[in-house]
């Protein structure tokens, strides 16, 4: 019989195009292994909604590896310990992984191989989460990319990724290891059960991941490019969560949209312009590959010297969604309902923390981490330096979204609004997002008590903008 191999899977929690999973069953017999190492990730080990979705991503892993007569191993502990312990008792001499690029990454995987050469046994690690590795896309002086145009053409003249690979065809162990069962994980929520409503909006796993593709390029692409920033809408893919835990591979997506642009002609631009928001993801880990400080410190230095305030209950007000600007309020009542906040209000929201505020990004990347399904380590230490103006390629400082003039713009008909913040919901459009405007017999007839059933502006605008740019002043004269 073929010697038997591991594979250890990662955030890659799905059977098809996975190169290291491939590989593994055209060596011989396969023993599939998931590992719960608490101590891995430290502060960045994965939060409430991120556990959520693991948990629901694993069962379906189980439902489709059974469906080929496998199981799947569930074992706790230190990363390096549980594979080579594994290894030994199933004899295996290779574990084969998908490679990873968190900051402890690297170290991470050389402990795994240190450590299983004292058995005789070996690790190979595959491509299987980017459309290209961190290394193989670089500026014509050698150097990182920091902006994300150039980068992202850089990405488009390098050939095409490979076409995804079939799920593979595995064969077991014919002696099923010990696992733990995954309900003495905990990783789902109970008393209370903050994510009761959740399996009616999402489905984790690789079928979740396939119909919510194919539910984007056929319905509602062609409305992507004009439409992707009207939250009331069901224009964006909603792809993010499946791509967090790998149960889609940006491959799959790639030549998924690729097919639909050939069938679609009316399409591309709406089509590219998704694309291009993959390529973000790209650009967010060549980032944190390159400049792993990046979840912890400003990218740009100067900010480190920023004034940023320090207060407990503004910070609680903006995170419960109670700080009197309805389009602010709406997104973060979405956030904690959904786990889950559409990109153009996630924006928003993070320009208010920052700038009408003055709280410190890292505490809005701290509360994204917690709340998000797709909190990706990457992409949430970039958004919220973008935003900050402290990042790569960031947006200036001085652009400060006014909360009433996005909610006008992007919320017209208050369908959004109307839905997360129902407080509000009698006034007439022309004061659903600045209610504090509308007269005391109009408040009155929609209900709203300005301070009692809903909150007064916790700032002014204006002041609260003239404070952002003084601070922002601050830093002009350092060097």
């Amino acid at each position: 019989m073929a010697d038997v191999s591991l594979y250890w899977f990662r955030d890659d929690l799905r059977l098809a195009d996975l190169p290291g999973l491939a590989a593994a069953a055209e060596a011989g017999p396969v023993v599939p292994v998931f590992i719960r190492d608490p101590d891995l990730g430290g502060e960045w080990s994965p939060g409430g909604a991120s556990r959520w979705w693991l948990h629901h991503s694993l069962v379906a892993l189980q439902t489709s590896l059974a469906d080929q007569g496998i199981d799947l191993t569930l074992r706790s502990g230190a990363t390096a310990e549980v594979l080579a312990e594994l290894a030994s008792e199933v004899g295996a001499e290779r574990v084969y992984c998908s490679r990873h690029y968190q900051p402890w990454s690297e170290t991470l995987e050389k402990s795994v191989l240190d450590r299983l050469s004292t058995i005789d046994a070996t690790l190979k690690r595959y491509p299987g989460t980017l459309l290209f590795e961190p290394e193989d896309v670089a500026t014509g002086g050698g150097t990182p990319f920091k902006v994300f145009t150039p980068f992202w053409r850089a990405c488009n003249r390098r050939p095409e990724p490979h076409y995804p690979l079939p799920p593979p065809t595995l064969t077991g162990h014919g002696k099923t290891p010990r696992s733990e069962d995954i309900t003495d994980w905990e990783l789902t929520p109970s008393l209370p059960n903050w994510a009761s409503g959740w399996n009616d909006l999402w489905q984790p796993g690789q079928l979740g991941a396939q119909e919510a593709l194919a539910r984007f390029l056929n319905d509602h692409v062609p409305d992507y490019g004009d439409g992707r920033d009207i939250p009331s809408e069901p224009n964006t893919s909603r792809l993010s969560p499946y791509l967090r835990y790998g149960n889609i591979s940006p491959r799959q997506v790639w030549h998924a949209a690729q097919s639909a642009k050939r069938e679609q002609a009316d399409a591309v631009g709406s089509i590219d312009k998704f694309l291009s928001e993959i390529g973000w993801r790209e650009f967010c880990y060549h980032l944190l590959f390159h400049f792993p400080t990046m979840p912890d410190e400003a990218f740009n230095p100067k900010f480190s010297f920023f004034p940023w305030a320090d207060n407990a209950e503004r910070l609680a007000a903006w995170q419960t969604g109670q700080t009197g600007y309805p389009i602010v309020d709406a997104g973060m009542r979405e956030l904690w309902q959904t786990g889950f906040m559409h990109n153009r209000v996630r924006m928003v929201v993070a320009s208010f923390l920052t700038k009408h505020l003055l709280l410190n990004w890292r505490q809005g990347e701290a509360w994204f981490w917690d709340c998000l399904l797709d909190a990706d380590l990457a992409s949430n230490a970039c958004g919220w330096q973008w935003v900050g103006g402290s990042g790569a390629d960031a947006s200036p400082y001085f652009r400060i979204f006014n909360p009433i003039a996005q909610g006008e713009k992007f919320d017209k008909t208050g369908g959004y609004t109307r839905r997360w913040v129902p407080e509000i919901a009698g006034l007439p459009d022309q004061y659903l997002h600045k209610p504090w405007e509308a007269p005391a017999d109009v408040l009155a007839e929609a209900g709203v008590a300005l301070g009692e059933t809903y909150p007064s502006p916790m700032v002014d605008h204006k002041t609260a903008r003239e404070a952002a740019l003084e601070a922002y002043a601050t830093l002009k004269a350092l060097a």
